[in-house]
């Protein structure tokens, strides 16, 4: 089935004169990596792709500032009615929520891997087996008959390195490897990747990181590990949301954890009063997109989120249970 809706996603791109690549707000790197790949491969088969990101998403994390993206758009461009648009690693079509892009007669193509995709698009490709969006974006290379340049090449290496937790993570299977290994062939590499993306940072995230570890509680047990940022924290820290990224990773690698939960204020003035809660699970026993589902919120089975005004002593009352319900 799968193979099938690859084959129907690259015959609209290849019959699309002009596009428009958009993917979830708050991105991360695959989704940066899988924008930036299909715009570079649309532009070597001569299409009119444009890449789309609203303001508010930039600066980008300081790990993905290189990526050379200038040319993104910030605003929907004036022949909208004529483009494709192609959403990139988006659950759902409110991870993008634009709307321009719900206009009547815009026709949508969605390529995605987490599982509970609503498949919102016309056209959809969704393989919850594949380690990252970017791999679809890989096998798309293939099936439009392109060539992997070095650009795409690294692009993609960011897409798949950051979504498989630099292959730790449970949904990095033989193919992953594979794509890797074709990838470095083609002139990703992995260490200018490793340096520019995970160790490359400010300080300020370091001193964020700190205050983070000071207040780290455990429940249950042991089973959920948390900690909590405040606004004041990235005030004085100098920090902005970005640099919270990886955090959650810390409080996952503890022993004995089954849910790692990272809760932080959001700093901007309309957001004053939400939480941004971030949720890893350590195995197979606990689904973190049900709970975030549950709370509006999305991911994948053992990394997601959701942002809440509720305090967070009552969202992790919340959380507690559902991974205790989940757990038996």
């Amino acid at each position: 089935m799968v193979g099938t809706e690859l084959e129907q996603v690259a015959d609209e791109l290849r019959s699309a004169d002009k596009l428009l690549l958009t993917t979830h707000e708050n991105p991360d790197g695959d989704a940066l990596g899988s924008l930036l790949g299909l715009h570079l491969l649309l532009r070597q088969l001569g299409k009119d792709a444009a890449m789309f990101l609203a303001a508010d998403e930039f600066p980008l994390p300081h790990e993905y500032r290189h990526l050379p993206i200038d040319g993104v758009l910030n605003a929907p461009p004036t022949d909208l009615a004529e483009r494709l648009v192609v959403f990139l690693d988006c659950g759902n079509i409110d991870r993008m929520p634009v709307d321009f892009l719900r206009a009547d007669g815009i026709r949508i193509v969605n390529v995605d891997h987490h599982h509970d995709n609503t498949r919102f698009g016309e056209v959809n490709v969704v393989d919850p087996s594949a380690s990252c969006t970017a791999e679809l974006v890989w096998r798309l290379v293939h099936e439009l008959g392109a060539e992997l340049t070095p650009p795409m090449a690294e692009a993609l290496y960011i897409g798949l390195v950051t979504d498989t937790g630099r292959f730790m993570y449970r949904n990095t299977g033989p193919e992953a490897h594979r794509m890797a290994a074709e990838l470095i062939e083609a002139g990703a590499s992995p260490h200018a990747v490793n340096r520019q993306v995970f160790e490359s940072l400010p300080f300020r995230r370091i001193e964020l990181l700190a205050r983070g570890l000071q207040r780290v509680q455990r429940f249950d047990d042991g089973a959920i590990t948390t900690t909590y940022l405040s606004r004041d924290d990235f005030v004085e820290t100098g920090a902005d949301e970005t640099d919270s990224e990886g955090i959650v990773d810390h409080l996952r690698s503890v022993e004995g954890t089954a849910v790692a939960v990272l809760v932080r204020d959001l700093l901007a003035e309309d957001r004053a009063g939400l939480r941004k809660v971030s949720l890893r699970a350590v195995d197979g026993e606990v689904d973190v997109s049900r709970i975030a589902r549950g709370l509006g919120g999305g991911g994948h089975t053992q990394a997601a989120g959701f942002t809440t005004a509720l305090e967070t002593p009552e969202l992790l009352e919340r959380v507690r249970a559902e991974v205790g319900e989940q757990r038996g």
